[in-house]
């Protein structure tokens, strides 16, 4: 092959292992189409319905009508006997080196099969799905290594997933990944799907065989309120935990959150807390919810686990603490308001920012003026670099000149006697602010000084 063709060695190995890796893959799927087979005992000899052979579909009317779901053509062109479980071509997304007769090798999309009842079964064609039952479709039948019930829940066609549970469909059949079809409820409209499947059978607690994901850790993942509720009612075990140790309130926290999804994962958050979920639990990494919460940066999630004593200072297997976490990530998630998760670990009772560390944080956090606020204001006697105007852009300065100008400051300047009053507060008071600080009798502009509010300057 050297010989023949204008690779390199390295380009060859890469084809042999691609090669073996299809092999595995061909293998496995074999392997599983066999173990979710029906049991032949469930079908008499002379049941017509069962199909012996599954043919290639190559009408290209018949392919029209079943993708665009044209009931009254399709009904036209399932006359021959087991067509309702033909195999249909569909082509992914994955792009794959193949070669041709001539030895000519090019990049073309991998060829994969589905069935008619997968095809209408995900897209919602109700009828259609109807219609080919009626003429016998298999109805657990996995081609593509998903059922038709798999893509049904996948894309929230509840009508569909009930017309193939009353047709017998299992509602715990894998998939070729090992995911079953409550796996697949993933987004709100498939609410209804987990209902029916719970309804029919499915298995609340059953993991997936790889990952070993519950239907919880799913619903808990894509901050899916009603159906947490759901699942917790049926029974779902909120401790069970997925190959990187992780169980449904570590997934909530680490899941990454658009702003406007901040609210819907704090609740889902709330719930399995008020349900019993352990805030002390450690994944693989040893990172425990408020480290992962941190690292999706949510206010509200970091806020409930510190006020449910969630431990603060507690180090990764890298090291690293709650704080490091979100200091990691304030530059990219600016708009998810970084600063609130440090004053509420600062108030908390965190270590603070080594000293000499703080010429790198203002580097990195200069774009949150109110995160490099924060943590300056716990220092009572911190003298300013005079290299500190130098790690701040020019363009970050410009856009916040006031701030910035007082940073730049205390490497001449003393802080104020107030400031320094809230230093020896914070300090008597270490440990217990967030209980205490509130029975004060302080007027709230004072309580919200000591509890370092932003106020777009240093003192």
């Amino acid at each position: 092959m050297a010989s023949s063709f204008p690779f390199s060695s390295c380009a060859l190995r890469s084809f042999k292992l691609e090669s073996e890796e299809q092999e595995r893959w061909e293998m496995r799927r074999k392997l599983s189409r066999m173990a979710l087979r029906p049991s032949p005992h469930k079908y008499q000899p002379s049941d017509t319905s069962w199909p012996q052979h599954h043919r290639l579909c190559t009408n290209p009317l018949f392919h029209m009508a079943l993708f665009s779901g044209d009931q009254e053509s399709l009904q036209g062109l399932l006359g021959t006997e087991g067509s309702a479980n033909l195999l249909v071509p569909t082509r992914n997304h994955d792009l794959r080196w193949s070669s041709d007769q001539a030895g000519i090798w090019s990049l073309t999309y991998e060829e994969e099969f589905t069935c008619p009842l997968y095809v209408t079964a995900s897209r919602g064609y109700t009828d259609c799905l109807r219609l080919l039952l009626q003429r016998g479709a298999d109805v657990d039948f996995t081609p593509g290594g998903e059922s038709a019930l798999h893509g049904a829940c996948e894309n929230g066609h509840n009508q569909c997933v009930q017309l193939l549970l009353k047709h017998g469909a299992n509602p715990n059949i894998q998939s070729q990944d090992g995911f079953s079809p409550l796996h697949h409820c993933k987004t709100p409209q498939s609410y209804r799907c987990a209902q029916l499947l719970l309804k029919y059978g499915a298995h609340v607690a059953a993991p997936s065989e790889d990952e070993a994901l519950t239907p919880l850790h799913i619903a808990a993942g894509h901050g899916l309120m009603e159906h947490v509720e759901l699942y917790l009612h049926s029974g779902a075990a909120m401790e069970s935990r997925d190959v990187h140790g992780e169980t449904p309130l570590s997934v909530a926290c680490s899941h990454p959150q658009s702003c406007q999804q901040l609210d819907r994962y704090f609740k889902v958050c709330q719930r399995l807390i008020d349900c019993g979920a352990d805030i002390h639990t450690r994944d693989n990494d040893q990172q425990s919810p408020l480290h992962l919460a941190c690292k999706s940066v949510n206010p509200q999630t970091v806020e409930l686990l510190l006020q449910h004593g969630a431990e603060v200072n507690a180090m990764s297997y890298s090291g690293n603490t709650a704080m490091q976490n979100i200091l990691q990530v304030t530059a990219y998630k600016r708009q998810h308001e970084p600063e609130v998760i440090v004053r509420a670990l600062l108030n908390h009772g965190a270590i603070r920012v080594w000293p000499g560390a703080l010429s790198k944080v203002l580097r990195f956090c200069c774009s949150s003026p109110r995160t490099v606020e924060v943590l300056l204001n716990t220092y009572s006697n911190l003298r300013g670099s005079e290299d500190w105007a130098e790690v701040v852009p020019e363009e970050e300065q410009q856009k916040n000149p006031s701030f910035f100008q007082s940073v730049f400051l205390l490497s001449r300047s003393p802080r104020s006697l107030q400031h320094l009053c809230r230093c020896a507060l914070r300090s008597y008071l270490e440990g217990r602010l967030p209980d205490t600080l509130p029975k004060l009798p302080l007027p709230p502009p004072l309580l919200n000084f000591v509890l370092l509010g932003f106020e777009g300057v240093l003192y």
